[in-house]
């Protein structure tokens, strides 16, 4: 989890960068059919199963884990500032906690909302809504983007409970269904034209070959291994160290409610951590 936590945290950064040299479908597209090949090139070399899992999980989880939540973050990116876009697209962990009640059975104990209720104040201090939200559009694509991860990875918790398919296999596929979900999108899409010079390539490879490729297996067995819930709300603290890398990298410095709303999601991490192992 800290693995997925640390690359996903980059991989926001990166996908800032990279904005003024491709359009935001175009990069959905390159990012998981380029991040699909490389892992179907591993499956070939280590002789692990190429078949596709069973396809309904498997489409399911590739149009929201994948397609959905990737398609209405660019979306939302194209007019709505990064931090706050990421913020309400991780408001996926109450999703999660909502759908593995309704669909997997799994009855969230006072911690899961004592830890929802400090995430959720922690969300509230980066939103700052008593400074206004401005253009309501992105925040709603964000929050859009959060709920097709959280019904995404309930959807994946229960492939791995019900199939237990090679965890590489299983990505590579759904990342195929993925990309090729937005590809009509970006076809159709006025977008900007991509110009290949070393900053897309940098950005490109580190976000194919690690936020994707890596990352996406990192993610997954981290569903597979803990309840549904408990993935959904520790993956919080990736817009905590988001903003930390962005606070050291790009030079955006926190401000008092941005750093009190790290100290909340922490927490809520922390108790819902004491759940997981009680």
């Amino acid at each position: 989890m800290l693995g997925t936590v640390l690359v996903w945290a980059g991989s926001w950064i990166a996908m800032k960068l990279v904005v003024p040299y491709i359009g935001p479908y175009d990069f959905v597209v390159v990012r998981y059919l380029s991040g699909a090949a490389v892992l179907f090139a591993v499956l070939v070399f280590t002789g692990r199963p190429l078949a596709m899992p069973p396809w309904k999980l498997t489409v399911a989880v590739g149009l929201t884990q994948t397609a959905s939540f990737q398609g209405f973050v660019q979306t939302a990116l194209v007019t709505g500032g990064v931090g706050k876009v990421s913020l309400m697209a991780y408001t996926m962990p109450f999703w999660v906690v909502l759908f593995a009640w309704l669909l997997l059975g799994e009855r969230p104990t006072w911690r899961h909302w004592a830890g929802i209720a400090l995430a959720a104040l922690g969300l509230i201090c980066f939103v700052e809504p008593w400074a206004g939200v401005g253009d309501i559009g992105p925040v709603v694509l964000g929050v859009a983007s959060g709920l097709c991860w959280g019904l995404g990875t309930v959807f994946s918790k229960r492939m791995f409970e019900r199939h237990r398919p090679d965890i590489i296999t299983f990505t590579a596929w759904q990342m195929l269904i993925g990309g090729l979900a937005i590809t009509p999108i970006a076809l159709l899409v006025p977008q900007i034209e991509a110009r290949w010079g070393w900053q897309l390539w940098t950005g490109m490879t580190y976000i194919v070959l690690i936020a994707s490729a890596l990352a996406w297996l990192l993610w997954l067995a981290v569903v597979r291994r803990l309840p549904a819930s408990v993935a959904g709300l520790s993956s919080l603290g990736v817009p905590v160290v988001a903003m930390l890398l962005a606070w050291l990298i790009l030079h955006e410095q926190p401000n008092g409610a941005e750093l009190s709303g790290m100290a909340l999601i922490l927490g809520g991490i922390l108790v819902v951590s004491r759940a997981a192992r009680s």
